[in-house]
C-alpha cells in the first residue's frame, strides 16, 4: 500500500529544461526570526512552480552550486508527484535563494528512507513511524478485537506509544524482527528501548473530548494507508469508527508526518461533531512536572523515565490553541496534560512528540522547553517562500 515516491540526491545537475537558457526559476526563502533554522521542510506545488510535472526537479544551493536533498511525494495517490520537498537552512534574519533545476536520468540515486513507517501485521496490526530522532506506535482492530475477546497479547488503545530511540538510522524493522525471533525492544542494547507504557492514556498525542468531569475517546484505528517515506518525510492516513462524546457522534480521521530532524510528529486530524478536542500527554506515576506555556502554545511534561529522564510534549500554532489543563486522578492510566484546541472547519492541526534524555539530545528539562520554544515560534512564523525568474 506504500505508494510510489522518488527521492533524489545527487550532485550532477541539468538547468530547468522547461525554461529557456535566459530565465531560471529561483526559489527565495526569507527567515524572519532571529535564529538560525534549519530542518524545516519547505514544499513546493507544480502550481506554485509553475509547472507541468514535478517528476524530473529538484533543488539546488546557488551559493554552493549542491544539489539539496530532496523528495516527491504523491498525497492523493493517483499517479502524479503533487509536492517537492526539501530542507534550507537559512541564517537568522536573512534570505537564501535555491534554484529549481532538472535531474538527468542518469544522475537519480535513491537516498535512504531515514522518514519510515509501515503497518506490522506480525504484532498484530500495529502501524509504527519514525525518523533519525525519535520511533512511534498506534494499535489496529486485530489488537483490539483481541481484548474485547479476552485473547492475551491485545491492546485497546488510541493513545500513542513512544519507541525510545537513541541511534540516527532506522530501527523499526530491526526491533520487530528482534521481536519476531524471540528476543525483546523491551531491553536496550544500544539503540534504545519500548518502555513507555500507555495503557488508556493519552500516551503522547492521543485525543479525547472532554464534558465536565468525564472523558469520551476512540478506540484503535481500522484502516490505514501510507502516503510515503523517504529522506525527508514519512506520512500515513488512520480513520477511526465513529465514536460517541456525551451522545454526540465523532468521525474521525487523521494524517500523521514526521520530518527529518523533528522530535514532533504533526497531527492533522479530521473531526466532525465537537468544535474543540483536548490532545494529551500521559502522566505515568505522576513523579514529573507539567509545564503550560500559553503564550507559546504547548503543554510539555517533564518526568523520570528508567534510568534516564524523559520529555514529552502538545505544540501548536495559534490558531489552534485555547489552552492547556492537567487531569489528575487515581484512576489508572487517566492522569493526563492536555493541550486545548480548536476545531476548525472540521479540521485540527498540532504537533506531539518527546525528547529522552539517554538519547543525548536533551540534557535537562530547560533543553528540551528551549526547543519547545522554537519550534514554536518557527511553526507560528513561517518561512517566506517566493518563486522568481531571472534573466
Amino acid at each position: 500500500m506504500v505508494v510510489k515516491k522518488l527521492c533524489i540526491f545527487s550532485f550532477c545537475v541539468l538547468i530547468f529544461s522547461a525554461c529557456t537558457k535566459e530565465e531560471r526559476k529561483i526559489i527565495t526563502v526569507k527567515n524572519t526570526l532571529n535564529i538560525e533554522r534549519t530542518f524545516e521542510t519547505v514544499e513546493l506545488t507544480k502550481e506554485f512552480l509553475k509547472v507541468d510535472s514535478l517528476t524530473y526537479l529538484g533543488v539546488k544551493d546557488t551559493d554552493s552550486n549542491a544539489l539539496m536533498l530532496s523528495q516527491l511525494v504523491d498525497n492523493n495517490e493517483d499517479g502524479v508527484y503533487d509536492v517537492l520537498l526539501f530542507q534550507p537552512k537559512v541564517a537568522a534574519n536573512s534570505v537564501k535563494k535555491y534554484e529549481i533545476v532538472a535531474i538527468p536520468l542518469e544522475s537519480k540515486t535513491k537516498a535512504q528512507d531515514i522518514c519510515f513507517s509501515r503497518f506490522v501485521p506480525e504484532r498484530t496490526d500495529d502501524y509504527a513511524w519514525e525518523n533519525d530522532k525519535v520511533a512511534f506506535r498506534v494499535f489496529g482492530p486485530t489488537a483490539q478485537k483481541m481484548v474485547e475477546d479476552s485473547i492475551p497479547g491485545g491492546t485497546l488503545s488510541s493513545g500513542v506509544d513512544a519507541w525510545l530511540k537513541r541511534v540516527n538510522y532506522p530501527i523499526i524493522n530491526k526491533w520487530y524482527k528482534k521481536n519476531t525471533d524471540g528476543g525483546s525492544y523491551h531491553e536496550d542494547n544500544g539503540e534504545g528501548l519500548d518502555n513507555f507504557h500507555v495503557g488508556i492514556s493519552r500516551g503522547v498525542g492521543g485525543i479525547t473530548i472532554k464534558h465536565e468531569d468525564s472523558f469520551y475517546l476512540s478506540k484503535n484505528f481500522t484502516h490505514w494507508k501510507t502516503i510515503t517515506t523517504g529522506p525527508i518525510r514519512t506520512s500515513f492516513y488512520l480513520k477511526y469508527e465513529d465514536w460517541d462524546a456525551n451522545g454526540h457522534t465523532i468521525k474521525e480521521s487523521r494524517i500523521i508526518s514526521l520530518d527529518l530532524g523533528s522530535n514532533l510528529s504533526k497531527f492533522e486530524i479530521s473531526l466532525n461533531g465537537s468544535d474543540s478536542v483536548l490532545a494529551g500527554l500521559t502522566l505515568h506515576e505522576k513523579d514529573g512536572e507539567v509545564v503550560s506555556n500559553d503564550d507559546n502554545y504547548w503543554v510539555s511534561y517533564w518526568q523520570p523515565h528508567g534510568d534516564s529522564e524523559l520529555g514529552t510534549a502538545i505544540v501548536a500554532t495559534k490558531k489552534y490553541f485555547i489552552d492547556s489543563e492537567k487531569y489528575d486522578t487515581d484512576k489508572k492510566d487517566l492522569s493526563n496534560a492536555f493541550a486545548n484546541l480548536n476545531v476548525i472547519n472540521d479540521k485540527v492541526e498540532y504537533y506531539a512528540g518527546f525528547g529522552w534524555k539517554k538519547s543525548g539530545q536533551f540534557e535537562n528539562k530547560k533543553a528540551w522547553e528551549n526547543y519547545l520554544n522554537q519550534f514554536s515560534l518557527k511553526i507560528n512564523n513561517p518561512f517566506i517562500i517566493k518563486l522568481e525568474s531571472n534573466p
